[in-house]
Formats: structure tokens, sequence, C-alpha cells
């Protein structure tokens, strides 16, 4: 046998012992057909062999996927329209169904994946108020969703893993009606709270002028009753005075006298100097006497 050939030759057996030769990672499941017909599914992580040219080998992922769906507008059990956006997770559990029912095609796979989610949202969210699906029932409503695509999903071979509500907005000319209801509730209840804080600003003024004339009628009675006790006892110093020396207390009262009539230097008086007024000013009016 010639060298050329003999290269030729384990050239070609090299080349067939790789095309004999493939790998499965732990991450995918690997489908062997015949001819067309799939003969085995079940293969571990590892090297495998094939028979080239006979046998091929598809690959699809065994991780859990997202498929992240588009906005769709959904009505509530109030008739009330909403744009609810979701995306679902999911996995590849049957990869011999998988393939049967899809073609082995991803695109495919999620189209009809898709359209379970849309359904089972969709009439999950039509038997809930907006209240409910905005409120904590919102969890309840995503396991009722994922329940009920995971076993429509099945038939695929494919497992939904959890379904998730992104948001749930409504639509632009709902959302300004719904904003300006709110906004005229907002006013109705900030209108309410002014009129009860000008009706207690009311009470509380009232209350203050009632006591404040309380207390001023209180302090002007006190000082009346103080002025009175006063009063009475001037009158009684004045008399225990007069009683003691009613001739200084006399003397006394006439100099008082005649401080305040002739305090002023410009005041003319026209007293008869004999007159009582001037007993105490000297003169014979007071030998007189």
């Amino acid at each position: 046998m010639s060298k050329p050939l003999l290269i030729i030759i384990i050239v070609a057996l090299g080349g067939l012992g790789l095309a004999s030769m493939f790998t499965v990672h732990e991450t995918e499941y690997a489908i062997r057909f015949q001819l067309g017909r799939i003969v085995k599914t079940d293969y571990q992580p590892g090297l495998h062999f094939k028979v080239p040219f006979v046998n091929n080998i598809r690959k699809f992922d065994n991780r859990i996927l997202t498929l992240d769906t588009q906005p769709q507008p959904m009505l509530t059990s109030e008739q009330k329209f909403v744009d609810v956006d979701s995306f679902v997770k999911w996995r590849i559990m049957d990869v011999s169904r998988f393939y049967t029912s899809t073609q082995g095609n991803e695109a495919i796979a999620l189209n009809r994946l898709n359209s379970i989610i849309e359904d089972r949202l969709r009439n999950q969210i039509a038997s809930r108020t907006l209240a409910e699906v905005v409120s904590e029932e919102r969890v309840s409503t995503m396991q009722d969703i994922a329940t009920a695509a995971n076993e429509a999903a099945q038939e695929f071979g494919i497992e939904v893993v959890d379904v998730r509500i992104k948001s749930i907005e409504l639509p632009d000319d709902v959302r300004e009606s719904v904003f300006r209801r709110m906004a005229a509730d907002r006013q109705k209840e900030a209108n309410r709270y002014r009129f009860e804080g000008r009706e207690e600003a009311e009470r509380i003024r009232s209350n203050a002028d009632r006591q404040a004339q309380v207390i001023l009628a209180e302090g002007e009675r006190e000082g009346q009753r103080m002025r009175g006790e006063g009063d009475a006892r001037s009158i009684a110093i004045y008399a225990d005075a007069y009683g003691m020396d009613e001739e200084f207390f006399a003397f006394s009262r006439s100099l008082q006298a005649y401080r305040n009539a002739f305090g002023g230097r410009q005041d003319v008086m026209v007293v008869d100097p004999r007159s009582e007024f001037f007993d105490y000013f000297g003169g014979d009016n007071s030998d007189s006497r």
C-alpha cells in the first residue's frame, strides 16, 4: 500500500471518528435521530457516540427561560380596560414531546406558550375587579395563571415555572378620566377639611372670647373689691388719726387745702379773710378762734 493512500485512509478514519462523537453539556437536552426518527432522548452530560451519516443530533436548552410578553388590553369584571404587561418563566420538561409538537422550533413554542398565557391571563383578569387585580390578591392571581398555563403547556412538553405581572396600566383615555375623578374626590375631601377647620377655629375663638370676658369680669370684680377694701381701710385710718388729735388733723387738712388752692401762680381767689379757710393762715382769725 502506497504512503499517500495510507494517509488518506487514516484521515478518513479520523474524520469518521470525529463525526461519530458528540458532547452533551449539563445545560442541554440531546435527541438522536435515525433517518429522521427519534431513537433516544435520555442522554446524560458527557461524551457520546453515534453512527455517522445515519444518526444526527439536535440539542435544546434545559434551563429556565424567560418569555417577555407584550402589554395587552384586557377587561376587568367591571368592564374596565387595563394594559397588562407580564413575563413567563418556562423550561422544557419532555424534550421528545417538545420536538414532536413544535418541530423543534423555539419560535413556534414561544408563540403557542404566549397564546396560552394570554388566554389564562385574560380569563383571570376578567373574573376580578380592578381593585383586586392591583391589591394583595395580585399574588394569588399570578399563581392561578401559572397553574392553569402549566396544565395547558404540558401538551407541548413545557413546564410553566412562574408567571409575573410587571405592570397594570390604565389606557390613556381611561387614565385621564380616573385622574380627574381622583382630583375631584381629593378636592371634595380638602373642602371638607377646610370647612371643619373653619368650624373648629370659630369654636376656639368663641371659647377664647368667652373666657376673656369671664377673666375681665372677674378681674373687674376683684379690682372693685380691693378698691372697696382700700377705701374702707383709708377711711378707718383717717378716722383713727382724727380721733387721736382732732386739732392736728384739722391743721393738716387745712395745709392740704392751702396747697391745692395756691398751687398755680396765676390763680386768683376772692375770699373773706375772716372765713374759716384762713383759720390756720395766721392773723387775728386764728387768735379769735
